[in-house]
């Protein structure tokens, strides 16, 4: 029996890195995958296609999770595709780090807002149909950065940090429908975005970590597959750090 069978999730910017390692281990584990990209068509095309050859249903929107609007017709239109929405990961994120005195007022906002807003826009715009459910499971992908915070990023930071408090008040406010609401706080994770930093710099935090080891896409996804499956049905507005133990 696969841990996700029946059920549907909608993973949000699941093109590349984290959000793609979300998608192929939950197809792994029986789950139909909606998906949605902000731009890049070929890779939504080619997720879709692998996902798809998983043997389950799956389906790239091309959508802005931080306009209101969006979100909303984004849960009609997988909830009137699929027939329910049972899984919701918000791993949409953007980062435009600078020092604060350095930091304009847009860059401020435009992390705010896709970071932190988007998980609103999503998350109410899916509570109605987990509400008629009676069940569901929401996912929120914060970073060990919005726990402990970090020079240069005090707009990443605060978006993190405002997912946490966001997510336990939701985890209070519909406990007693069995929607669960919990975090993942993702710590050094090594994907492309990494790749381009300078490797010195790389091994000397590899070194701090007391895993000895940057974390993998699959790492997170692994942790995601427990949280949107029946195995953590009595965890709810928690937040479990996956970072090596950083």
């Amino acid at each position: 029996m696969k841990l996700l069978e029946n059920k549907t999730a909608i993973i949000t910017g699941a093109t590349r890195g984290i959000g793609r390692a979300i998608a192929i281990e939950y197809a792994k584990q029986g789950a139909n995958v909606a998906f949605t990209y902000s731009s890049s068509v070929d890779a939504a095309v080619k997720l879709e296609e692998e996902l798809t050859s998983l043997g389950i249903k799956a389906k790239g929107y091309k959508s802005n999770a931080a306009k209101f609007d969006a979100a909303q017709e984004l849960a009609a239109d997988v909830l009137k595709e699929f027939g329910s929405i049972d899984i919701l990961v918000n791993n949409a994120g953007i980062t435009r780090d600078n020092l604060l005195m350095r930091m304009s007022e847009q860059d401020f906002d435009d992390v705010i807002e896709v970071n932190l807003k988007s998980v609103f826009n999503l998350t109410k715009a899916v509570i109605k149909p987990m509400m008629k459910q009676r069940k569901g499971s929401i996912i929120n992908m914060s970073s060990v950065v919005g726990v402990n915070g970090n020079a240069g990023q005090s707009n990443y930071s605060a978006s993190k940090a405002g997912i946490l408090g966001f997510s336990r008040s939701v985890a209070l406010e519909l406990g007693s429908r069995n929607i669960r609401s919990n975090v993942i706080a993702p710590g050094f994770i090594e994907t492309e975005m990494t790749e381009k930093l300078d490797q010195e710099v790389v091994k000397g935090w590899r070194k701090s970590i007391p895993l000895r080891r940057g974390g993998t896409p699959e790492d997170i996804a692994n942790v995601c597959v427990f949280l949107a499956s029946d195995m953590s049905a009595y965890v709810t507005g928690q937040t479990l750090g996956v970072d090596g133990g950083m």
